[in-house]
């Protein structure tokens, strides 16, 4: 099942499962990213949702992102939920040289990455 966000020309797709979304944001709106990133991360901490396993890395180039979502039930529903993350994807069309890119991923190994 595919859970897709809309936001003007750009989709967020989240696979179930485990899903990869890189893109790069323009150098003036690295730091407005980077904010709305985290203000992603203080939603989940605040309602602590089961079932998301999640990760965003800002890349050496400071303008790329990849986000990873690891073994979710329903990562697109959970994520889809938060106020927050509706923020960071509203405008992202805006902030972005590249458009997010989704790939789902296949776990070959893992280690202390899941509880």
């Amino acid at each position: 099942m595919t859970v897709v966000h809309q936001t003007g020309a750009v989709t967020w797709e989240l696979e179930m499962g485990s899903t990869m979304v890189r893109y790069r944001v323009r150098p003036d709106r690295a730091d407005e990213n980077v904010a709305l990133v985290e203000a992603v991360y203080a939603q989940l901490a605040d309602e602590q949702p089961e079932g998301i396993h999640y990760a965003t890395f800002r890349l050496p180039d400071d303008v790329s992102f990849v986000h990873v979502v690891i073994d979710s039930d329903q990562p697109g529903r959970i994520l889809g939920e938060l106020a927050a993350f509706k923020a960071f994807v509203g405008n992202i069309e805006e902030r972005c040289d590249e458009p997010p890119v989704t790939t789902e991923l296949t776990l070959v190994g893992s280690y202390a990455v899941l509880p």
